[in-house]
């Protein structure tokens, strides 16, 4: 690959930075006291709607749409350039992200012409928030296991059942949901997929409290919430197919999650002692460092890859599921390595080590949980298996069987 930019490339670079430099501080520049949820999800509204304006909240999106009509290569360029501004805090990935990188993904794939000019212009501007609806208590990993029931009711369908792990859910205000609608057929082959107004009578929220102290999981009941046909997306009984668009690009945007990156553990390790020395001429010290490194800058390219061949009209394929796994073992070690270095001081709160090393708290507590998120590493380890080294599969006994005997 040519790391160089060509002439088009660079005025579009300089084009978005200096769009960024007028909507977003430099990171170096970021600080303030930290806002209520309210006035985050203002504040993180108000960035995606100068986004969509400009067309950069989906630049690969036709203008048709609300997107900019621009390449992957032109995505990628954005997202390199703010890297560099203060746009966590302001973009509100805890708030948006699910609406824009995996429901518009499978509106655009699988929605008809009516549910994209109806959805996708109030999800891009950030006027409606949407959650997910897939995992459910007695799940686990295997998603096709599903029991949340769809009943035919006229021109309308009939949802109940309990989803849990829903991030958002309780600000959200529509919802993707994958639900069984033919039991009597094998798991795969009897499940649909709705969008559910999540403000609608049947909807119940409630929030799980998180040991961060956060809540932004929930468990969803739903009891006989009434979904007009004109909200299913895909054929009746092929949500399976719906839900695999959703799942590939939730893997694909999970390989490129943040948490404590090299550069946070090289100064802390700069500011450390161990052994009554800098922690930074310890060697352990300095090989964890380089591994964290090494980790993301081989993702990188591995994004980089994918990227060229989204530019090239290909289609990312499941070694897709090496990012994620990598990206968030090494997040969960970075995390554990920054608090060996800050010893006795590992175990105060963020609040009194100050917003400098609050993100090593925040993934210390969040690196356990997108190892589960979005696959778990025993499903992406047999994804690759499978799917990329072409070993024997495991002995699904259950692929044939109509799911009312398994649940019998």
């Amino acid at each position: 690959m040519d790391f160089n930019d060509t002439p088009e490339e660079a005025a579009f670079r300089a084009e978005v930075r200096d769009w960024l430099s007028r909507h977003a501080q430099p990171k170096s520049a970021a600080g303030g006291q930290p806002l209520d949820p309210e006035a985050k999800v203002e504040r993180a509204r108000k960035f995606l709607a100068a986004k969509a304006k400009a067309g950069y909240a989906a630049i690969t999106l036709s203008k048709e749409y609300g997107g900019l009509g621009g390449t992957e290569i032109q995505n990628l360029i954005f997202m390199q350039e703010q890297e560099d501004f203060d746009v966590d805090t302001l973009h509100g990935s805890e708030f948006f992200s699910i609406g824009l990188h995996l429901c518009l993904g499978t509106l655009m794939h699988c929605g008809t012409d009516e549910q994209r000019e109806r959805f996708i212009g109030p999800l891009l501007r950030g006027d409606e928030i949407w959650c997910q609806l897939f995992s459910e208590p007695y799940c686990g990993s295997d998603l096709a296991a599903v029991r949340t029931r769809a009943v035919r009711d006229g021109d309308d369908w009939l949802l109940t059942g309990q989803k849990v792990w829903t991030t958002g859910g309780h600000y959200a205000d529509f919802g993707l949901a994958l639900t069984r609608t033919d039991p009597t057929v094998p798991k795969h082959k009897g499940m649909t997929m709705f969008i559910v107004d999540m403000r609608q009578a049947g909807v119940e929220v409630q929030p799980i409290k998180q040991m961060s102290g956060e809540a932004e999981f929930n468990q969803i009941f739903l009891d006989n919430v009434r979904v007009p046909d004109s909200c299913r997306i895909g054929p009746v009984n092929e949500g399976w197919k719906v839900a695999l668009v959703t799942l590939g690009q939730e893997r694909s945007t999970a390989g490129s999650l943040a948490f404590v990156e090299w550069q946070h553990l090289w100064q802390l390790a700069t500011q450390s002692v161990v052994n009554g020395r800098p922690a930074i001429e310890d060697e352990r010290v300095r090989e964890k460092i380089a591994q964290c490194w090494l980790n993301g800058f081989g993702v990188k390219l591995m994004n980089y890859r994918t990227q060229t061949t989204v530019a090239q009209g290909g289609v990312p394929g499941p070694e897709e599921s090496m990012g994620k796994l990598i990206v968030t073992n090494q997040g969960q070690r970075s995390a554990m390595d920054a608090l060996d270095m800050l010893g006795a001081l590992g175990i105060m709160s963020a609040d009194n080590l100050g917003d400098e090393w609050a993100v090593i708290e925040r993934a210390w507590y969040w690196s356990p949980a997108f190892r589960l998120a979005g696959g778990a590493d025993e499903i992406l380890r047999n994804i690759l298996a499978e799917r990329v080294l072409g070993l024997p599969a495991d002995i699904r006994v259950d692929r044939t069987v109509p799911f009312n005997e398994l649940c019998a």
